[in-house]
């Protein structure tokens, strides 16, 4: 027998920590197990729905046959609504945009034409696992910069500086942050740009979950507050418009046009490659940027009690505590003298069948512990889960 396929090597520091813990809580559901699923940020599985308008939208173009292929930047009515709303909110000096299949596309590109291997990123930490993954197979060096958990998770610029030098390309900010929730202050994130500015960086500005925000807080827009910084501002559909599987999202890029553009040439070289994103999708983001927005306030609403009552309960929980998210739909918990929170979530399933991430999937302090929990879950769901984490946590300590 010949020898097996070897698979490349940029594969073998690939993880997604979200969708890891799905194959061990399947193997419980095949068993008949009871499965509590607070892992996956999908609104839809849990009731909520996508605006009218929106699939009107798509059905329309579909019937009209807007079915082959698009631009490689996208449709000219998608990509001039994008840029009304980037201008609204602030953002000026626009250079680029374009439309990929989901968010992630869009990322996979702008940091393929910007860093070669070798070279790296700044990222959050904790923040989402897409870039690190990323980062592996671009054969980059993700460096960590920590949130301060005890300041509501703010990035800290300090430890954001400490992790630069001469290979560094990129800064990436997850605002609001997946997995904590928070949402960072107008003085950290001018802070964060003036020392792109210092460095020559790019700051790629995660703002996929702009429009999700608790309690009256206020979103900044990171490319509405430099007028020299170069930023690529990040959007889509799937969260604020509640269609994760349309694969609809969207960069614009800001700051100094004829500096940017070989990036941005490369950005578009490999939209070339790749043909085009999701084609009738594209018609439903006018609608959406610039239609009834009424769909947020009953989302936020129901949104807010579920997180109310998660963090009362989460927090009355001896040995976990839990900051306040402000913004997406994340909680990110603190396990206190727990010393693996990967085995704590893998023994918490097998016990209970709560199915939660561990926080090493999205990076924490050294020496902490974390679990991230999704907010979208009913009422009673919620409930049920505390109550199971609560009598686990009682037994783990008696044990």
């Amino acid at each position: 027998m010949k020898k097996p396929i070897r698979a490349a090597q940029r594969v073998a520091g690939v993880r997604y920590a979200v969708r890891d813990v799905v194959v061990q809580a399947e193997k419980l559901r095949r068993a008949g197990r009871r499965i509590l699923n607070l892992n996956i940020g999908d609104p839809n599985p849990f009731g909520f729905a996508p605006p009218t308008h929106l699939i009107e939208a798509v059905e329309a173009a579909m019937r009209a046959n807007k079915n082959g292929y698009a631009p490689s930047e996208g449709i000219p009515e998608a990509l001039a609504a994008i840029e009304r709303d980037a201008r609204r909110r602030g953002i000026g000096s626009i250079c680029h945009t374009w439309i990929g299949s989901g968010c992630s596309e869009v990322i996979d590109m702008a940091l393929t034409a910007l860093a070669d291997p070798g070279e790296s990123i700044l990222v959050p930490s904790p923040g989402y696992p897409l870039y690190t993954a990323l980062a592996a197979k671009l054969g980059l060096d993700a460096r960590p910069y920590q949130l301060d958990e005890s300041n509501g998770w703010q990035p800290d610029v300090a430890s954001m500086r400490a992790a630069c030098d001469e290979t560094t390309r990129a800064i990436v900010v997850i605002n609001p942050n997946n997995p904590t929730g928070s949402v960072a202050e107008a003085a950290t994130l001018r802070s964060i740009l003036d020392l792109a500015v210092e460095r020559d960086l790019v700051v790629f500005a995660d703002e996929i979950y702009d429009r999700l925000l608790f309690d009256g807080c206020e979103h900044m827009p990171l490319g509405s507050l430099h007028p020299e910084a170069s930023v690529l501002s990040l959007g889509g559909l799937s969260k604020n418009w509640l269609v994760p599987g349309f694969r609809i999202g969207w960069g614009v890029v800001s700051g100094d046009a004829e500096r940017l553009e070989p990036w941005i040439e490369a950005i578009r070289q490999l939209g070339r490659a790749r043909l085009s994103a999701n084609h009738p999708e594209q018609y439903g983001i006018a609608p959406c940027l610039e239609g009834s927005q009424a769909h947020l306030v009953d989302l936020m609403s129901q949104l807010t009690t579920r997180r109310d009552l998660a963090m009362r309960r989460l927090n009355s929980i001896e040995g976990i505590s839990c900051v306040a998210p402000q913004g997406a739909f994340y909680a990110f918990a603190r396990l206190h003298d727990v010393p693996d929170d990967v085995r704590w979530c893998r023994d918490l399933m097998d016990a209970t069948g709560v199915v939660v991430v561990p926080g090493s999937g999205f990076g924490q302090l050294p020496g902490t512990n974390h679990f991230r929990i999704v907010l979208l879950p009913s009422l009673e769901v919620i409930d049920e889960a505390c109550d199971a984490i609560a009598q686990f946590m009682r037994t783990a300590r008696r044990g």
